[in-house]
């Protein structure tokens, strides 16, 4: 008797969509052992790298590099910083910092100084991404992002986004300190789950800053943006996607505009160019094709929205990847 086993696959939700589309990999950096005084100046961030730091125990002081103002973090707080802007963290004691020096470990590097007031223990790496998909985080994601850890975790230590956040941070602290085999590979990989549960966590704050995360927060536009990224081609109508949400026309539009900061035009725009750009890395995919499979009947109508959108033609973005592939390839 001839068994057929059938594998079904589950819907993916709108953000894994999302991240499916545009990988983020993650690094961690540096673990910080201060004590105060202390000061970071953080550089700026190479396109498509994202700074981020993680206190696990004491505070820091940043510097807003955009509105002069002053921020505090706390343990269990994590900062993003998708702008890729210089930045700076201290102490908040006013004395003039010391030199910190590096002491190099099996699979990261601590930085150390001889302060001796209130300690800091915190981890500092980056997210990649490419540079095109870099540019849409940034319209879509706050320059700087703050996420309190200790707001989502209640008195009994519930709170499961909360939770698993603390959770993450652990295991990367212990990792670092055992120095085992592999070590560096598995902090990597820590540190690319860490930029999602960052964000699902920011998400679930009822302050969500407006974009990506405040549209998370608000689940009544989940059909809409999950038809989106499912079916990017169809030529997708303000009634349709307003139809999906149980919502009429002008307040769908409303909610939209008001929680993304842009239409859904717009986004609809950004997931068929960000689809187009991965579709042009294979060299089996003619222009033509791969206007068709984003939802355009023509290639010259694809060619001009593509270049206002990249700043390239797509024969140009085609050329330009596979100069970087090659590049890759020769340093293997």
């Amino acid at each position: 008797m001839l068994i057929r086993l059938i594998l079904e696959y589950p819907a993916l939700d709108w953000l894994s969509h999302l991240f499916t589309m545009m990988p983020v990999s993650g690094r961690l950096d540096l673990r910080c052992l201060y004590g105060a005084p202390w000061r970071i100046d953080q550089a700026a961030a190479d396109i498509g790298g994202i700074a981020y730091h993680a206190p696990l125990a004491g505070s820091v002081i940043l510097e807003d590099p955009q509105r002069g103002l002053s921020h505090r973090l706390d343990s269990g707080d994590i900062l993003l910083v998708p702008s890729g802007l210089a930045h700076s963290l201290y102490d908040g004691s006013g004395a003039p910092p010391g030199p910190a020096s590096s002491r190099p470990g099996l699979n990261m590097v601590f930085s150390e100084n001889a302060g001796s007031g209130e300690r800091l223990d915190m981890l500092c790496g980056h997210f990649f991404t490419s540079l095109q998909h870099n540019r849409v985080l940034r319209a879509y994601l706050p320059p700087l992002l703050i996420v309190r850890g200790e707001r989502h975790v209640d008195v009994q230590g519930q709170g499961t986004v909360g939770v698993q956040v603390s959770s993450l941070l652990s295991l990367m602290r212990s990792e670092t300190e055992n120095e085992s085999l592999g070590g560096d590979a598995l902090l990597n990989a820590l540190s690319t789950a860490l930029f999602t549960l960052t964000l699902r966590l920011a998400s679930t704050d009822d302050a969500a800053p407006a974009g990506l995360l405040a549209l998370a927060a608000h689940p009544r536009l989940s059909p809409a943006l999950t038809a989106m990224f499912e079916d990017p081609a169809h030529s997708w109508t303000l009634p349709e996607l307003s139809r999906l949400c149980n919502m009429s026309r002008a307040t769908f539009a409303r909610y939209f505009q008001r929680n993304l900061g842009h239409s859904a035009a717009d986004l609809l725009l950004d997931i068929r160019m960000i689809l187009a750009s991965n579709e042009l890395k294979k060299p089996s995919s003619s222009v033509a094709s791969v206007a068709e499979t984003v939802g355009y009947q023509s290639e010259a109508a694809f060619q001009r929205v593509f270049k206002q959108k990249m700043g390239i033609t797509p024969a140009q973005w085609r050329r330009a990847s596979a100069s970087k592939r090659s590049r890759r390839s020769s340093r293997t």
